[in-house]
């Protein structure tokens, strides 16, 4: 892949052979992030875990302190009174039959986070086929599908995320924007792999933080120690 004059000129300034402390690797982030618009930073994470197998399956969600940075777009579907205290928490979008057929009808995609209660899950299991491969479908790990849906409206608001492993057992999360500035990136960035460590299955065998890198948007990736995580 051929990169532009902007990140060749970057990624001069990071040390390839180098694992950085988290500090440090975030503040190279910002310094190599050249773009005109304020970048996400992205966290990556390798595991030693199959996730092939359903004992080693890595998948939780955590409120970042800091938040994201992103104005996130909220659909509870519920029914009665939660629909109220839904839209009191902040949900941009509440329903329940009328939601669930405007995204089969339409499909209709413009929000970022679905939360639902248990009772609703039936409708919402209907959805399966378009909401899974896009990352959107609730589940209860997630605390997306919840008797309590104003706490998980206002957590979602407040930068909640969701990791989970892909097939090659990585965890790929934003934590946050440049404009941040490294000390907030990094209580983030903490946050999240401190949520990581936890969820560590028991079968898992080995060294379990295998690699860590941050990046930009726009920028080189900056590999961090995993010493720090206890790998």
């Amino acid at each position: 892949m051929k990169h532009g004059k902007k990140y060749v000129d970057a990624a001069k300034l990071v040390d390839k052979t180098k694992l950085y402390d988290t500090n440090e690797a975030l503040d190279t982030v910002i310094k190599t992030a050249t773009a005109k618009f304020d970048e996400t930073v992205e966290l990556h994470v390798k595991l030693g875990v199959d996730s092939r197998h359903a004992d080693q399956q890595v998948r939780g969600a955590v409120v970042l302190p800091n938040g994201t940075g992103k104005n996130v777009r909220v659909l509870a579907i519920c029914k009665g009174a939660n629909e109220e205290l839904a839209k009191e928490a902040g949900a941009d979008y509440v329903g329940a039959e009328d939601m669930t057929q405007k995204i089969q009808q339409e499909n209709w995609m413009d929000f970022d986070v679905l939360i639902t209660t248990p009772d609703c899950m039936g409708l919402v299991g209907r959805l399966g086929r378009i909401l899974g491969p896009r990352g959107l479908m609730p589940n209860p790990k997630a605390g997306t599908v919840t008797p309590d849906i104003a706490k998980a409206v206002k957590e979602a608001k407040a930068g909640k995320i969701e990791y989970r492993l892909d097939k090659t057992n990585i965890i790929h999360c934003p934590i946050g924007k440049v404009s941040f500035g490294a000390d907030k990136l990094t209580e983030n960035l903490d946050t999240l792999m401190d949520a990581i460590v936890k969820a560590k299955p028991a079968a898992a065998k080995g060294q379990y933080i295998r690699s860590v890198a941050v990046t930009s948007t726009m920028g080189p990736s900056v590999r961090v120690n995993p010493a720090k995580f206890g790998a």
